[in-house]
């Protein structure tokens, strides 16, 4: 974005434009030879979280994305990008697949939360969700978080324990939505605009906070008005880090994860 005034508020409305870059975008134009995987081997298959392994440049790795649509019926399709606990299972089958062979793992956060039905409930999403947080925290490869668009409460933490927590510089990460936030804490979900301000969930925020590592830039309006320099900006991050961190002992690399973590929480 331009160097004018640009508002948290600003920044939420950016990351939920529907022309806005999704999982299956980065995952297309990053990776090659990618292979999804389906389902969690116990319940069904999530659409709403995509996964499965690909090649970044010459490395074998695990992906595994929040995704949303574009169209009503899409999204009807992804649930809006918002996982049931399949999804979360699915991803934990994932990231336990690339820790047996290896892999660094690279997720892609983009969720207004996950879904709060009753059948979600029925089949443990807190559970799920707190038993990805439990592996992620010691899985024994590189693992690399980026926010592409929303990261909002437990339904993106699930994905974002990683060795690197990154964020689009129009990307917002928090507890739960800036509506919410306000109905909780002003009784009035009007007041979203003066959550968001308060909340410190912008890029720029969380990087001063220590929260994350590293904005990738983006243009102005947001990524999809320039999609190849932010792909290739947020490649060539990956590829450094992945490089990087793969020469870390497991035990290092273990022990530099809790005390991130530690730190920030």
């Amino acid at each position: 974005m331009s160097n004018k005034q640009i508002t948290a508020w600003d920044r939420v409305t950016c990351a939920r434009q529907l022309e806005r870059p999704k999982s299956l975008d980065y995952i297309e134009n990053i990776f090659t030879d990618f292979i999804e995987l389906h389902g969690d081997r116990c319940f069904g298959d999530d659409k709403s979280i995509i996964g499965g392994i690909a090649m970044l440049e010459n490395v074998p790795v695990t992906v595994i994305g929040e995704q949303k649509g574009r169209s009503a019926r899409e999204n009807i399709e992804r649930n809006f990008g918002m996982p049931n606990p399949e999804g979360y299972r699915k991803a934990l089958r994932l990231m336990e697949q690339a820790e047996k062979f290896h892999r660094p793992v690279i997720t892609f956060i983009d969720t207004p939360g996950a879904y709060p039905g009753m059948g979600a409930e029925e089949r443990g999403q807190g559970e799920a969700i707190a038993k990805s947080i439990m592996k992620m925290s010691s899985l024994k490869v590189p693992i690399i978080c980026v926010v592409i668009g929303e990261g909002s409460s437990g339904g993106a933490l699930a994905i974002g324990v990683g060795d690197k927590v990154v964020m689009l510089e129009n990307s917002v990460y928090s507890i739960l939505s800036p509506e919410g936030f306000a109905s909780i804490l002003y009784k009035d979900s009007s007041k979203a605009k003066d959550a968001a301000e308060n909340m410190k969930m912008t890029a720029e925020d969380l990087k001063k906070l220590k929260v994350i590592d590293e904005i990738i830039k983006e243009p102005e309006g947001g990524a999809q008005n320039n999609f190849e320099d932010v792909v290739d900006n947020l490649k060539k991050y990956l590829v450094k880090e992945v490089k990087e961190l793969s020469k870390k002992s497991t035990e290092k690399l273990l022990e530099n994860r809790y005390q991130k973590f530690r730190k920030i929480y």
